[in-house]
């Protein structure tokens, strides 16, 4: 979904997300929340769509905020947006978010859960299986190639943090293809404000 959002607005095709693969597990976690905690509100839908914007909104500030800690470098920003907080989350996204829930709850949901139903179970166990072991690999890969992406940035001597996201990502380009695909998946990622001192 955000990759077709990027593409109207970019006019090319990104690969967005932490992960390699073409999955972004916040939009999943996001979904497995609405379908767990909101159903039994599918019958009131201001409440489910105010209720959608309050899971996903703390789900996507928090996700902001922990990778933050743990890779040190801002994935998304949202501070040049009107109504945010803290750059991490702001009004055009928890409105989407709400539109998203009511789609998510009335029609995709129910959509996957029929086709589901009629999948023989051990089949469908066997596909689990093998997405979820695709997903852990892709997960440990891809955090290698972040703590790549940090080791070039304290390489990077300088105290100007425009400098460091500049030389940061020239150096991404010469990474190899996967380390340039988180790079081109987050154009706009920047270095903690810091002074790195030699």
């Amino acid at each position: 979904m955000e990759s077709i959002y990027c593409f109207i607005v970019d006019k090319k095709f990104v690969n967005r997300g932490f992960l390699i693969g073409p999955v972004c597990p916040i939009y999943g976690v996001g979904c497995m929340f609405i379908i767990l905690f909101l159903d039994k509100y599918r019958e009131d839908s201001i409440v489910l769509f105010c209720m959608a914007v309050i899971i996903c909104s703390i789900l996507e500030y928090f996700t902001s905020y922990i990778m933050e800690k743990i890779f040190k470098t801002r994935w998304w920003d949202y501070s040049q947006k009107k109504y945010n907080l803290n750059g991490r989350i702001c009004l055009d996204n928890i409105i989407a978010f709400g539109v998203l829930g009511l789609v998510l709850t009335y029609f995709i949901h129910p959509f996957v859960k029929d086709i589901l139903l009629i999948i023989d179970p051990l089949l469908l166990k066997v596909i689990s299986s093998i997405l979820l072991i695709l997903f852990l690999v892709d997960v440990s890969v891809s955090t290698k190639i972040i703590y790549r992406i940090k080791g070039v940035e304290n390489k990077v001597l300088t105290d100007q943090t425009e400098e460091i996201n500049a030389k940061v990502k020239e150096a991404l380009q010469s990474m190899g293809m996967f380390t340039r695909r988180v790079a081109n998946a987050f154009p706009n990622f920047h270095v903690k404000d810091r002074v790195i001192k030699k």
